[in-house]
């Protein structure tokens, strides 16, 4: 059985120590918001879903107990659960006039390309069915393996490795005309 490096952490974390806490959420937090903020497309709705996560991780460990599952695998699974139940409630609002929206053009910074180029797969992404978004976000933003992203996703490998195939025809095919850039 692989051990979970995270276990001691976890425990101190069930017990209220403060430094425990902070090293904790110091070493999840940009991951966590990473995973959110690319299944959500919304900064602000990330950090609440991360705040969240957080937030059922604390009340959950206490009790958690070394099993075959990782800590941090069961929090991709929170925080995963809380991003279809706000991408369930976007398209269950109906209004007759649109949202406003930030002014989305890029800045005349230095980095305009990169983050033009940024949103654009951002977008692209977005259009992607929810599965292969998460199996693409898992596998290639999240750094996990297909093994660990499979298991996170309640399917096989071959399974994950044909959702990944797909994504990544789908995002060639949105993004194509990039490749004359």
């Amino acid at each position: 059985m692989i051990i979970d490096p995270d276990e001691a952490l976890v425990a101190a974390v069930g017990r209220g120590e403060p430094a425990a806490i902070r090293s904790f959420v110091a070493a999840k937090s940009q991951r966590m918001m990473a995973l959110a903020g690319r299944m959500l497309g919304d900064a602000a709705e990330a950090e609440d879903v991360v705040q969240e996560t957080f937030l059922r991780a604390w009340k959950q460990a206490s009790g958690w107990r070394p099993g075959p599952a990782k800590f941090d695998t069961w929090m991709h699974r929170v925080a995963l659960n809380l991003c279809y139940d706000r991408l369930r409630r976007r398209r269950e609002i109906a209004t007759d006039t649109p949202p406003e929206r930030a002014d989305e053009s890029p800045s005349a910074d230095a980095g305009m390309i990169s983050g033009e180029t940024a949103r654009q797969v951002g977008e692209a992404l977005g259009l992607l069915p929810d599965r292969q978004r998460q199996a693409i976000v898992l596998v290639h933003y999240q750094e996990m393996s297909n093994i660990d992203a499979a298991a996170l996703m309640e399917v096989s490998v071959e399974a994950l490795e044909s959702l990944l195939s797909r994504g990544r025809r789908a995002l060639r095919a949105s993004l194509g005309y990039m490749r004359d850039v």
